[in-house]
């Protein structure tokens, strides 16, 4: 368990207790030891968290000085919920299992108000077997974008003209029907965004590229940025 998601649980845990929540029953339910339960207490209450408390006692919240609930608007949590429901339907299958989790965790500590005003959003994103199958393309795309793995692929260009190509994947950008893959392409020697959806094929070559000024990231949006229609 990452250190940022116990300490959210062991604010959460103490929440609205009446009587101190010990140590070692934090420490079973995080499957972590005594020792480190009292270091993240610490930290928490240097941080400013207003638990009260000592090892062998059990902990608390000051009463009267409760965390406040995080400062969403009601416009602001349908924001969220919709962006949430959104990356399910579109993203990647790693994405969207975050984001639902994301949202989740801010639910957990929402006053009950926002927290139906939540669940009410009429704005939905209905995920069908096409998107669901379209996601572990995605999946695999981004999974290529962050190990900056060279990728070959077949693909067929607007016109239906086929080419192979090998490619350094920079980015995914979705456009609301669409999602493209920005990279540098080794036969134009140029940048250039692929559409998933007309890779007839595509895999690993085994190479780990090397990003540079000329052909990484920032050079890709700024080609993007003067010209739109960067496609192929």
């Amino acid at each position: 368990m990452r250190r940022a998601d116990r300490l959210f649980l062991i604010i959460h845990a103490l929440r609205g207790r009446r009587t101190a929540l010990p140590a070692r029953r934090l420490a079973e339910t995080l499957g972590v030891s005594l020792r480190t339960v009292y270091r993240d207490v610490v930290d928490l209450q240097t941080s400013g968290v207003p638990i009260e408390g000592e090892a062998g006692v059990g902990y608390v919240l000051r009463k009267g000085a409760d965390i406040p609930p995080l400062m969403f608007t009601a416009d602001e949590l349908e924001s969220l919920v919709v962006g949430t429901r959104f990356v399910r339907a579109f993203a990647g299958a790693r994405l969207a299992k975050g984001a639902q989790a994301a949202l989740l965790k801010i639910e957990a500590v929402l006053p009950a108000e926002l927290k139906q005003r939540s669940e009410r959003s009429r704005i939905f994103a209905p995920t069908w077997r096409e998107r669901m199958q379209r996601a572990s393309v995605i999946d695999r795309l981004h999974e290529a974008v962050v190990e900056h793995r060279v990728l070959r692929l077949d693909y067929a260009d607007g016109a239906g003209r086929a080419s192979e190509r090998e490619i350094e994947p920079l980015c995914l950008a979705f456009w609301g029907g669409a999602w493209t893959l920005g990279a540098w392409c080794r036969l134009r020697r140029d940048f250039r965004s692929f559409r998933p959806d007309r890779m007839a094929v595509f895999e690993t070559t085994g190479e780990v590229f090397v990003e540079t000024p000329e052909r990484g990231l920032e050079a890709y949006l700024r080609a993007a940025s003067a010209n739109p229609e960067m496609r192929d």
